[in-house]
């Protein structure tokens, strides 16, 4: 069984030889930057060092998965705003906003054009055509987040309150980006696509997902069925529920969550995660990785992943303790096999 299969039997409860593993966001690493001989800041930009850097968590690390989109503001770049593209130990930064009012919104004739988009898109190809056993996942910046970037956090959060149809509409228009870059990624070669949508507990209510973001969120799925992964950080206990009915197969979720809670509260709606990513990849060591990953098996989860881009900081090992102790549950059902067949 190969990464792809592995990943699509679980997704779909069917038999699998073992958990999978994969990064529905960045795992990039300085050591694997410096392993390569890139510069990181211009990966953002350059197809084929993008494609190179996000294989190494495939070809060395053994993930499951390939996802070149290592930053948040691929998409901000393409419709005007001032990205920092970053160094080895900095991820990319935005440091403007683009519009004020939902009519200023349009995506140009050259969004998917712009380096920084073009990038992804050519990544996914070069992967899709050099790793037909790999699962390759895209990425695109949901709504409420590209809201978040390019009208800014606070108008945003503030309008959720003074100006919900202003809000509304600006969000309306804003989906369109992110179905365009969907859309393009798909084209390209990616099986799955993470919908990064950070409309999270920490920022707002369950009623504002509910009232605004959810109807969106269902017309990606009616667009993509069966194609997008979510991502939201933060305890999302309060919206999950929510989350399964906008139509996602697989929610990809943060640490701060109760597994068991969560996978009631999912239904149908299939869970990946949750490494946590400042306490037991950052700081801990091979140990705590695994006694972790083991936890998350128990709980129930065998799709397994960290639980959010990881700190450019994070040992490889660590990494591949991940891959390591799945790998061991493929053991220990081979064993749990034979002994029950003697």
């Amino acid at each position: 069984m190969n990464s792809r299969e592995r990943f699509f039997a679980l997704l779909h409860n069917e038999q699998s030889d073992r958990p999978a593993v994969i990064n529905p966001v960045s795992v990039v690493t300085e050591e694997s930057v410096t392993a390569l001989g890139l510069d990181f800041s211009k990966t953002h930009l350059d197809a084929d060092s993008a494609a190179a850097l996000a294989c190494y968590s495939h070809d060395v690390l053994g993930f499951d998965s390939v996802m070149p989109y290592f930053s948040v503001v691929a998409e901000a770049a393409a419709l005007g705003a001032e990205i920092r593209w970053g160094d080895n130990l900095r991820m990319p930064s935005q440091h403007s906003l683009v519009f004020s009012q939902p009519e200023q919104v349009k995506v140009p004739a050259g969004f998917l054009d712009h380096p920084a988009t073009r990038c992804i898109i050519d990544a996914v190809r070069i992967i899709a055509e050099s790793r037909s056993d790999a699962l390759v996942i895209g990425k695109a910046m949901g709504p409420w987040t590209l809201c978040l970037h390019l009208y800014g956090v606070e108008n945003t959060l503030i309008d959720t309150i003074d100006d919900s149809e202003k809000l509304s509409d600006m969000l309306l228009a804003l989906v369109s980006c992110t179905k365009a870059f969907t859309a393009a990624q798909l084209e390209a070669g990616a099986h799955m696509v993470t919908i990064a949508d950070h409309c999270t507990r920490n920022l707002v209510g369950p009623a504002v997902y509910d009232n605004l973001v959810k109807p969106l969120h269902k017309e990606l799925n009616a667009e993509f069925p069966g194609k997008l992964i979510l991502h939201c950080c933060g305890n999302t206990e309060d919206r999950a529920g929510l989350f399964a009915e906008a139509g996602f197969p697989l929610y990809h979720f943060e640490s701060a969550n109760d597994i068991r809670n969560m996978i009631k509260l999912a239904g149908g709606m299939k869970l990946t995660g949750c490494v946590n990513n400042p306490v037991t990849l950052m700081t801990g060591g091979r140990d705590d990785v695994v006694k972790q990953v083991s936890e998350i098996l128990q709980g129930g989860i065998d799709i397994v992943s960290p639980e959010c881009a990881i700190p450019l900081c994070v040992p490889n090992d660590n990494l591949r303790a991940i891959v390591d102790c799945c790998e061991g549950h493929r053991r220990e059902l081979s064993q749990n096999y034979r002994c029950s067949t003697i």
